[in-house]
């Protein structure tokens, strides 16, 4: 099994449920699944843009991505109803925790200027929302070999609706949040 799930069963659950003091081990927040966004507003245009998207997203997740498409007709962006405009992959289980473990431990301290993801990003039932602005930050894709950067939208869906319980759980598998009142940019010269 991955090693993040491990660390969890034997480690990190057992400490969530002291510090907020659960007493049934269904009842500890655990990680449901993860959802990869690939929104390629230039698919209209080009359709190889789109296939691009999809090949890194298989590349980066291990899973075949589903072809989203547009829900309305928007003219002014040219894009039509049933137009192919992104993809997305949902993770569960042991593909996931893999996500997990090689997002924290390796793409995100690719980044550069990096100092942290930010702690506000969470929408008030427990799950937390990642941006990433281009793909070439995990190392299974070769920054020679792409023509178009896309980003992606990173959703990690846990069990529980407490903000503050997801984020220890995130904290727990390693998730670098940034400090209160630290920014995300580049550091500033002191006068």
């Amino acid at each position: 099994m991955a090693r993040l799930y491990d660390e969890y069963q034997s480690t990190i659950a057992p400490a969530l449920a002291e510090k907020f003091g659960v007493k049934n081990k269904m009842a500890v927040p655990k990680l449901e699944k993860i959802v990869v966004n690939m929104g390629v507003g230039r698919a209209t245009q080009d359709k190889g843009v789109l296939d691009a998207a999809i090949d890194a997203m298989s590349k980066i997740t291990g899973q075949k991505p589903l072809v989203t498409k547009a829900r309305v007709s928007v003219s002014s962006f040219r894009l039509r109803e049933g137009n192919d405009i992104g993809c997305k992959v949902t993770l569960r289980g042991k593909r996931m925790y893999e996500f997990l473990d090689r997002l924290v431990s390796i793409a995100l301290p690719r980044i550069r200027d990096f100092r942290g993801v930010n702690p506000n990003s969470f929408d008030g039932h427990g799950n937390y929302t990642l941006g990433l602005s281009e793909q070439v930050v995990f190392p299974e894709i070769d920054a020679d070999k792409i023509q178009h950067s896309v980003g992606m939208d990173i959703s990690f869906v846990t069990s529980t609706n407490s903000d503050e319980q997801s984020r220890e759980l995130l904290r727990s598998f390693g998730m670098p949040f940034r400090q209160p009142g630290q920014r995300g940019g580049p550091p500033t010269a002191k006068k």
